[in-house]
């Protein structure tokens, strides 16, 4: 058997020349082919940066898990061949994530497959913005036109993006409308709502929503649709490139040409007013010409009060549709459905186990998931919740929000308008009292501070005044209380709403 640390020479063949092909080497000979096979093959993302070896993985629950498992190997092996000042840093790798979401999503009989993934090929040049055709397969089932980011100014190259499917969203009672309103888009119709908006936190579905729309459009039969998918940095940049290079008249054509323009993350165009006026234009061109238009943001529009009240208005006067955590039943049916298209499918009180025990969004459970799948996969012995609790429980620790009573101090001045001070002043008036009572709720719920000290955090109120603030909050809970937020009307479950996710994301 080779002992680690031995050279190529030493074990009787020519080392590689490339730093990561000598490191990945040293990796397979101290950890053994099956072993290394098992938890990094495809797994992970290698990259030098002087002295320093970067190890790109898939998600956050891997991260740590690696980090615990192989830092003293991979440190050795980075050391090995880059010499002893080489250090290690472990980071999540976007590419990680695509890849492995790609390989999990292939399928012999997906229809999509015949043809590959379409998507626009970008380029930028002196005279001209550009997104041409020639990348862009066409054929019985529509042209999509996927447009991406581009480089700080070369031309960009075509990849495939692999999109999220419709049929497999799952909604919950509270994201109905939100998947109602997409597929009616989705099916080429002309719904009366235009644009649909959608919002809420990280990890619970937007993204699948406008890709699962995308991929609809293209598999749809009939006329040909051009149809533009894409960020609201990516909008921005090839906005500043045509500012740049006097290209405007194009830039403008090809957007306000789509027939289906979906936007990500327009939280992104919050204070930047030319930016801003140029995708109020863009956006009413396309709606008066009868067009589609489907955005995402982190809050409400009436929230991003750094947007114009032009194009507020304009996106309030479509459809407007919070996505929310899933529920119990929706998080299991979830689990269920990823496990079931693994070579080894979890047993059902795993499934249980992981959907009660992580609760924020849909990429904590597929974090989970992907560990356990792993672990399974090397020991090739079915998963015991047992061994599931054992796995997951440092994740989950590490996975939980500690919020502070500053936390919940900023959310809700940011929410309402106002400021600590004024939060913590002698105020009785509507405005801040409100705020301050919520405040006070909340920091009872979300955290184990005795009511004596939430008293003297806002403003050196005794503890019978926090035990008020509580029993009032109650009671507008009970009787779904509105409430005033800026200019707007909102229920109290909605204000907690936002607040609870602000707080919990954040």
């Amino acid at each position: 058997m080779m002992q680690p640390g031995m050279t190529p020479a030493e074990r009787g063949r020519p080392a590689p020349t490339d730093p990561l092909a000598r490191i990945t080497a040293e990796l397979i000979d101290r950890l053994g082919t099956q072993r290394y096979q098992l938890w990094c093959e495809g797994k992970i993302q290698l990259t030098v940066t002087g002295e320093r070896l970067v190890i790109g993985v898939g998600s956050p629950f891997l991260l740590n898990w690696m980090q615990k498992q192989f830092r003293q190997v991979m440190s050795e092996a980075a050391q090995a061949v880059m010499g002893p000042a080489a250090q290690i840093t472990f980071e999540v790798d976007a590419r990680v994530s695509m890849r492995d979401k790609a390989s999990a999503e292939k399928s012999p009989v997906d229809p999509l497959d015949a043809t590959g993934e379409v998507v626009s090929d970008v380029s930028v040049g002196p005279q001209s913005l550009s997104i041409n055709s020639a990348a862009t397969k066409s054929n019985s089932l529509g042209t999509i036109q996927v447009v991406r980011q581009p480089q700080s100014g070369g031309p960009k190259s075509a990849r495939a993006r692999r999109l999220a499917d419709l049929n497999d969203f799952v909604p919950g009672d509270a994201n109905r409308l939100a998947l109602a309103g997409a597929w009616q888009i989705a099916n080429g119709d002309s719904p009366a709502f235009n644009p649909l908006y959608l919002h809420g936190g990280v990890g619970i579905g937007k993204t699948h929503l406008l890709e699962g729309i995308c991929r609809e459009l293209r598999k749809s039969s009939g006329s040909q649709q051009n149809v533009v998918l894409l960020t609201a940095e990516a909008f921005a940049n090839y906005f500043t490139l045509a500012l740049r290079d006097h290209t405007l008249p194009g830039f403008r054509q090809k957007f306000r040409s789509a027939e289906v323009l979906l936007v990500e993350d327009i939280d992104f165009f919050e204070g930047k007013r030319v930016i801003q006026e140029e995708f109020l234009h863009t956006v009413a061109d396309l709606m008066d010409h009868g067009r589609s238009v489907v955005l995402t943001g982190d809050r409400h529009p009436r929230l991003l009060t750094k947007l114009s009240p032009e194009l507020t208005t304009r996106i309030v006067s479509g459809m407007v549709c919070r996505l929310e955590v899933p529920d119990d039943s929706a998080r299991r049916q979830i689990v269920e459905m990823k496990s079931n298209r693994t070579a080894q499918p979890l047993q059902s009180a795993v499934l249980d186990y992981v959907a009660q025990r992580f609760r924020a969004n849909v990429r904590e459970l597929e974090g989970a998931l992907n560990c356990l799948q792993t672990y399974t996969e090397m020991t090739r012995q079915p998963m015991t919740v047992t061994q599931a609790r054992e796995i997951l429980c440092d994740l989950e620790r590490d996975c939980l929000k500690i919020i502070r009573l500053a936390d919940i101090e900023r959310a809700v001045c940011s929410l309402f308008g106002v400021t600590g001070r004024e939060l913590k002043s002698e105020s009785r008036s509507r405005t801040v009292a409100q705020p301050r009572m919520l405040a006070m709720f909340l920091a009872r719920k979300h955290t184990s501070t005795p009511y004596s000290e939430i008293g003297a955090h806002f403003g050196g109120r005794d503890h019978s005044t926090v035990m008020s603030a509580e029993r009032k909050v109650k009671e507008w809970i009970q009787a779904n209380a509105a409430l005033n937020v800026a200019a707007a009307t909102w229920t109290v479950h909605d204000v907690l709403g936002q607040l609870e996710q602000q707080l919990l994301a954040g």
